[in-house]
């Protein structure tokens, strides 16, 4: 690699480590200063913070290889996580979150079901859920930063001292860049985060800018439509998948065969049905979770939130289209002769143009904006976590008085254990995968149906939430593990027959059973308390079923309408999908120099923005201070 490359990485991290420090001594002032910030960061740097954070190394190399592969319609592979609850939580989520004025999910749990034995559950359940997902993630990041920055700092360094022999491979970058990382993020808490998190969102738009403008100068038209097709480039799909390549690289159709997305029209409603309910049922409590509590007034979370749909989706798929136009033209006719072609390659897509196709300088600044991506996600693990340990399990149940300077001590050692064993867990490579599919399909998909009722049903409880969440959280790590062992199961058996079947198609029962349980959780005890009920219902004013906590309310004199607004707000969210799809189609487009298709998306992104000024923007700007 180029000196000048080097030099360019080295000045980010030191440039990085120094912001982070710097404003850490804003941390000391106590838990809420701490893990929040003190609701004292403006809501667009929390909103840059928080686009940030999703910007992740990982992400992104996948989606360059759907995109490479099944073209423009595999946009549509992100409603899998969804990538659209951040849509629901624009319109409406954020303000009943930041209604609550609590530090963490778990703590919310608590105004819901009350201090109770049932809202201790409930309270509980989440607070290890939390904590189990972060050191999943970072055992993900400590595996993922290894291998990426053997693409940064090619080089194995080995060296003698005495008997000892001392090598500096991968593991070991791991491990430089996660304790330099965790350094400041210890050391400053959300303010460190966040000041660090705006800085690298400034060098990752950098870096997309530079690589989708490399891409358009370097390859023509008639190069990037010699290889994709029509079809390719086409946004509407069928039932079934249809051939997006021509007959000269038809080992990319036998790869979308063998790949289980041919019935794409199931996929995606399937897709949209676990998207709704993953959505509505809110953010994991994570980063996303904690940026929203952050914020300073009810206003500025639904701001921040609208803000980080609109920094995130162009600035992020200019630099993936550009990837992707490299890669097609260069690496594509290779890829095709291939007879053996894998789907695995297309994992390394990503650093093979990093490594061989881009040009000096730009290189260096693209390796510092995906250095940065794993930084900033990784660093807002490292805060959100720790913020059960300490606020929602040690305080709460172990040292409920203590000095602000104890709390924070304490939440410095919590950090430190939680990265340590992530980076513990992350040293057994080979389970590091199907740890990561574990937490991100079942775990989480054991967390919707819960938290879906737990917005719309006064009558659900904490022990009705409790049982929904252990249930469905049971019967998807059964789904994984049967996942894990089907090459060892009879072929013709039941079993392996299930077995077979993607994780998509399977969250119908896990949402069913996670239901089932929370059903009878909720019948099998008493109710939640009307004084917990009105409290809450008063605070956060949802929609749904909370008849009988309005007719409580008013007969005690609190005047308090129904809140009728559920399909203005879904309304919403529809065109919300529309204008945040526009976002990511829009680069594309225009890197694939399809230019009637870029103007219709342009058209529909500035038509679905009018849209939602008028049903949206001016509806949060009512919202008192």
């Amino acid at each position: 690699m180029n000196i000048i490359d080097i030099s360019i990485i080295l000045i980010y991290v030191a440039l990085t480590l120094a912001v982070g420090i710097w404003v850490s001594k804003r941390a000391s002032k106590g838990l809420k200063s701490y893990f929040l910030g003190g609701n004292g960061i403006k809501w667009y740097y929390l909103g840059l913070s928080n686009g940030s954070g999703m910007f992740d190394v990982s992400g992104t190399a996948w989606m360059v290889g759907i995109l490479f592969l099944y073209g423009v319609k595999s946009f549509m592979f992100m409603w899998l996580w969804p990538v659209w609850n951040q849509i629901f939580i624009m319109m409406f989520l954020a303000v009943w979150i930041r209604r609550s004025n609590i530090m963490t999910g778990s703590e919310w749990m608590l105004t819901r079901f009350g201090d109770d034995r049932a809202g201790r559950a409930a309270h509980s359940i989440v607070a290890i859920f939390a904590v189990i997902a972060a050191v999943g993630f970072i055992a993900y990041f400590f595996e993922g930063v290894g291998k990426f920055m053997t693409v940064i700092l090619p080089w194995d360094f080995t060296w003698q001292v005495g008997e000892t022999v001392l090598l500096l491979s991968e593991q070991s970058y791991a491990l430089i860049i996660i304790g330099l990382t965790t350094l400041y993020t210890v050391k400053g808490g959300m303010f460190s985060v966040v000041a660090t998190e705006v800085l690298q969102y400034v060098i990752m738009v950098i870096a997309g800018i530079l690589v989708a403008g490399y891409a358009f100068y370097e390859f023509t038209d008639l190069q990037i439509n010699a290889i994709i097709s029509e079809e390719w480039k086409n946004v509407f799909f069928d039932w079934e998948l249809g051939s997006h390549w021509s007959s000269k690289y038809n080992a990319f159709n036998n790869l979308i065969d063998s790949e289980g997305y041919k019935m794409f029209g199931a996929f995606i409603g399937m897709s949209l049905f676990k998207g709704f309910f993953a959505s509505i049922a809110g953010p994991t409590p994570g980063f996303d979770m904690q940026r929203i509590l952050s914020t300073r007034t009810v206003k500025e979370a639904a701001y921040m939130s609208g803000f980080t749909a609109l920094v995130l989706y162009i600035p992020r798929y200019l630099l993936i289209a550009g990837i992707v136009v490299i890669a097609l033209v260069v690496l594509g006719p290779g890829m095709a002769a291939d007879a053996g072609l894998k789907g695995a390659e297309l994992e390394v897509l990503l650093p093979k143009v990093i490594n061989f196709h881009v040009p000096v300088g730009i290189k260096g600044l693209l390796l510092a904006g995906l250095l940065a991506a794993f930084m900033s996600t990784f660093s807002a693990f490292v805060n959100a976590g720790p913020a059960y340990i300490v606020n929602d399990i040690y305080k709460k149940y172990f040292k409920p008085v203590a000095s602000d300077k104890h709390y924070i001590r304490a939440s410095h050692i919590a950090s430190v254990v939680v990265v340590a064993l992530g980076v513990f867990m992350g040293f057994f490579a080979e389970s590091i995968n199907s740890l990561t599919l574990w937490i991100t399909s079942a775990l989480y998909g054991g967390y919707v149906a819960a938290n879906f009722l737990k917005w719309i049903w006064w009558r659900f409880n904490g022990w009705g939430y409790f049982w929904g969440m252990a249930s469905g959280l049971f019967i998807a790590t059964l789904q994984f593990i049967l996942d894990q062992n089907k090459a060892n199961l009879e072929v013709g058996t039941w079993l392996h027959d299930l077995a077979q079947i993607p994780a998509i198609y399977v969250f119908p029962v896990i949402f069913a059973v996670s239901l089932l349980g929370s059903f009878l959780g909720t019948f099998l005890t008493p109710a939640t308390g009307m004084e917990t009920l009105g409290k809450f219902y008063m605070n956060v004013h949802p929609w749904g079923f909370w008849k009988p906590v309005v007719k409580a309310l008013n007969e005690e004199g609190r005047t308090i309408s129904k809140n009728n607004e559920f399909w203005k707000d879904m309304g919403n969210c529809a065109v919300g999908i529309i204008w945040q799809s526009s976002m990511i189609v829009l680069p594309i487009y225009f890197m694939v120099r399809d230019y009637p298709k870029t103007w219709a998306a342009l058209g529909i992104f500035i038509v679905t923005s009018v849209i939602l000024k008028y049903t949206w923007l001016d509806k949060i700007r009512k919202i008192p201070n």
